[in-house]
C-alpha cells in the first residue's frame, strides 16, 4: 500500500501522508492542505469523516461491534473489573495494582467533601431546574473554589486535580437529585466503595439505616463502566476542544456535561422513557407503535433502537441486558411502562423489519429501564450518564494537554453576501 494520498485540484497534484493506527485504521494527514493548495479546505459537516486527533484511549469498530478501553475488551472489563479500576485504566493507561488502586480510592475519599458555600449555589436553583443544567453549573462553580490552574507538566498537580473531581462529582450528582426530591444533602462513608457510596448518597433516607442491594450495585457498576468512554463523540470532542484553549479541567468538564445534555447524545435514555410513557398514555399497544416505526410516512421515531456508530450490534447492550433482567427479577416491580419496554424489545428482536436492519435495543434502552427500576427520576438519567463518562472525559482532556494539541479552530466555506455598501437607515 502506498504511504501517501494524492489529491488533484485544477490539474495540480498534491501528495499528503497517510497515518496508520495500531488497529490499521488509515487517515489522510491534511495539516498542510491549505498552505500547499493556496487556501483549499475540506467540508465535513458533523466531522463524520474527520479525525480530530490521535488517541490511545478507546478503540471502536462499529461494523464489527467492538469496543475496547486501552486494548481491553468491554466484555472482559464489565465482567472482571469494577468502575474505579476502569477509571484508573482510562486515565493512567494501565490497570492498577492493588496498592495503586487502594491509594487511588483513599485519595478520592479525602477529596469527597464539597465546600459548604457550594450549597448556596445549589439552593438558588428552583426544584424545577433540569438536573443537567444544575450539574453543569455546579461543576463549573468548582473552579471558583479551586482557582489555581492545573500545571499539566506536573504529575502531582494532575493527579491531585483528577482525584479531586472524582471525589466531588458523585457528591454533586447525589445532591442534584436530592435537591429535586426535597431531601437533605448528605455524604458517603469512608467504609464503602466508590459505587456503593454513590448509591448511599442518592438513596439513603433520613432516620433509616441504609441497606445495600448487591444486584443494584452490580448493575450500576456495569452501567458506569459501559458509559466510561466512547471515542470522539460530541461531548468528548467538546471537552477536548474547550481544553485545547487551556481552559481548566473543571470548566472543560462542565462544557462536556452541556454537550451530553442533548437528546441526540446523552439525553437518549431519557427520550426512551418519555417515549414509553407516551405509548402507555396512548393505551400501551406496542404492535401499533412498531407499525408506526416501520411507516416511512409516520413521524414517530422508536427511541433506543439501533446506533449511529454500531452498524451490527451494540456490545454494551448485550452486557447490560443481562443486568436489566437481574434487576427486574430481583425487585419484582409491577410497572406498565417496564412491561411496554419488555414488549418492544421482544418484538424488535423477532421482527424481520428490525432484524434485517439490525435495529436492536441499544444501551440507552436498557439503561433507562434499569434507572427507572432503581427509582431514579427520568430527568436524572443523563446525569447518571455523565457520572459514568467522567473518567473518559478526564482521560481525553489529560491526553490532549500532554500531547500539546493546538487550539481547536475548524474552518468554513463562506456562503454569505459578497461585499456590499452600507446604506443609511433612511434608504433601507
Amino acid at each position: 500500500m502506498s504511504n501517501k494520498a494524492t489529491l488533484e485540484i485544477n490539474g495540480e497534484k498534491h501528495d499528503f501522508p497517510l497515518i496508520v493506527g495500531t488497529e490499521n485504521e488509515i487517515g489522510i494527514d491534511i495539516k498542510t492542505l491549505r498552505s500547499a493548495t493556496g487556501g483549499v479546505t475540506t467540508i465535513d459537516p458533523g466531522f463524520k469523516n474527520t479525525g480530530s486527533c490521535e488517541s490511545a484511549i478507546t478503540f471502536l469498530d462499529g461494523e464489527k461491534g467492538i469496543l475496547r478501553y486501552r486494548g481491553y475488551s468491554i466484555e472482559e472489563l464489565a465482567e472482571k473489573a469494577d468502575f474505579l479500576e476502569v477509571a484508573y485504566l482510562l486515565i493512567f493507561g494501565e490497570l492498577p495494582a492493588q496498592d495503586q488502586l487502594d491509594k487511588f480510592h483513599s485519595d478520592i475519599k479525602e477529596e469527597s467533601h464539597v465546600d459548604e458555600d457550594l450549597k448556596k449555589i445549589l439552593e438558588a436553583f428552583p426544584k424545577s431546574a433540569h438536573p443537567m443544567g444544575v450539574l453543569s453549573s455546579l461543576t463549573s462553580a468548582l473552579t471558583a473554589f479551586n482557582p489555581s490552574s492545573v500545571n499539566v507538566d506536573s504529575e502531582e498537580d494532575m493527579y491531585k486535580a483528577i482525584v479531586k473531581i472524582l471525589g466531588k462529582f458523585p457528591v454533586l450528582v447525589a445532591w442534584t437529585m436530592r435537591k429535586r426530591k426535597g431531601q437533605p444533602l448528605n455524604y458517603g462513608s469512608k467504609n464503602l466503595g466508590y459505587v456503593e457510596n454513590i448509591l448511599k448518597m442518592m438513596f439513603e433516607k433520613p432516620n433509616e439505616d441504609y441497606v445495600q442491594n448487591d444486584i443494584l450495585l452490580n448493575a450500576l457498576d456495569k452501567l458506569l463502566i459501559l458509559h466510561a468512554d466512547h471515542e470522539q463523540n460530541c461531548s468528548t470532542s467538546t471537552v477536548r476542544v474547550v481544553g485545547s484553549s487551556h481552559a481548566g479541567l473543571f470548566a472543560s468538564l462542565s462544557s462536556g456535561i452541556s454537550a451530553l445534555w442533548g437528546p441526540l447524545h446523552g439525553g437518549a435514555n431519557q427520550a426512551v422513557l418519555e417515549m414509553l410513557e407516551a405509548i402507555k398514555e396512548d393505551g400501551g399497544d406496542t404492535k401499533k407503535f412498531m407499525a408506526k416505526a416501520k411507516d416511512k410516512e409516520d413521524p414517530f421515531r422508536l427511541m433506543g433502537f439501533g446506533h449511529r456508530v454500531y452498524k451490527n450490534f451494540d456490545p454494551r447492550a448485550k452486557i447490560i441486558k443481562v443486568a436489566a433482567d437481574e434487576v427486574l427479577g430481583d425487585l419484582g416491580i409491577e410497572d406498565p411502562v417496564l412491561d411496554i419496554a419488555k414488549g418492544l424489545a421482544s418484538e424488535a428482536l423477532s421482527d424481520d423489519y428490525f432484524v434485517k436492519r439490525k435495529l436492536y435495543p441499544n444501551v440507552d434502552f436498557y439503561s433507562g429501564i434499569i434507572y427507572r427500576s432503581m427509582g431514579i427520576p427520568v430527568e436524572m438519567f443523563t446525569v447518571m450518564f455523565a457520572l459514568g463518562r467522567l473518567p473518559g472525559w478526564i482521560a481525553q482532556w489529560k491526553e490532549m494537554r500532554l500531547r500539546k494539541e493546538p487550539i481547536g479552530r475548524p474552518r468554513q466555506i463562506y456562503i454569505g453576501e459578497n461585499l456590499r455598501s452600507f446604506k443609511s437607515i433612511s434608504d433601507r
